[in-house]
């Protein structure tokens, strides 16, 4: 694991929550996919986000931190020989390639690379 990328919580009101974090809470937007259930704020300078996902189109969503691995597919192979129950197969995002999991205490996380050039 080289970095964090990303926290991702999960939220009820889109609309409601964009509000709050922007204006109570005073972050700036990153990105705004509304329409697909997700918006981003940055933190600071710091290039992790906070990702807002809806949980009426993410049914299963917990609170997740995702980490920066130099490749998903790599890291994912040497993860399931020391025993990593993953969620599903890698899969692709925008940026690379990412796959989550739990850890035995029922944490969520998630590895994910910038493989893909965008």
């Amino acid at each position: 694991m080289k970095d964090y990328d990303n926290f991702f919580l999960p939220i009820d009101d889109i609309n409601y929550a964009k509000d709050y974090y922007m204006n109570t809470l005073g972050l700036s937007l990153k990105f705004d996919f509304s329409s697909q259930g997700m918006v981003a704020f940055k933190v600071g300078d710091q290039e992790p986000a906070i990702i807002l996902k809806d949980k009426n189109i993410f049914k299963n969503i917990k609170p997740t931190t995702w980490f920066v691995v130099d490749n998903v597919d790599e890291t994912y192979n040497k993860l399931m020989l020391k025993g990593v129950n993953f969620l599903t197969k890698p899969f692709k995002i925008k940026t690379g390639m990412a796959v989550e999991f739990e850890d035995p205490f029922g944490n969520r996380l998630g590895i994910t690379d910038y493989t893909t050039v965008i």
